[in-house]
């Protein structure tokens, strides 16, 4: 089983997407939008929005699309967690995917991890930054 997040964007899909691919280092696998789907008549106004992206990182992945506005509320109670085992590459994740949103804890050392920190991205997302501490490691 694998667990993946799918996250819902306010118009903000392909361009989140694109920053998680080029920050993460993932490859966008697929992407269609409203206009090319058969949903295509119900949503005219979101024509050039995704229904549907998907991108890989590793051998995990993240899907998201564009909500239609109506239905869209945003995250809350629920963050984005990466599990990362290099310091200097959280540093680097945490500093590109946190530029233009809101830090809710700058990145450092904890009791627990050798760094975590966490924020909202730009795009609304939140996300938790961490690479545990060797005896925090295993939990």
């Amino acid at each position: 089983m694998k667990i993946t997040p799918y996250l819902l964007f306010n118009g903000q899909c392909e361009e989140a997407f694109r920053t998680y691919e080029r920050v993460l280092g993932g490859k966008i696998i697929a992407s269609f939008t409203f206009g090319n789907s058969p949903m295509a008549a119900k949503f005219p106004e979101l024509a050039n929005k995704i229904m549907h992206a998907r991108i890989d990182v590793g051998d995990q992945m993240i899907l998201g699309a564009d909500c239609p506005p109506e239905y869209f509320k945003q995250p809350q109670g629920s963050s984005v967690m990466l599990d990362l085992d290099d310091t200097a590459d959280a540093e680097r994740i945490f500093q590109e995917l946190s530029e233009g949103g809101t830090v809710t804890m700058p990145i450092q050392e904890t009791f627990w991890a050798k760094r975590y920190g966490s924020f909202v991205d730009r795009f609304g997302t939140p996300w938790m930054i961490n690479v545990a501490a060797p005896a925090y490691a295993a939990a």
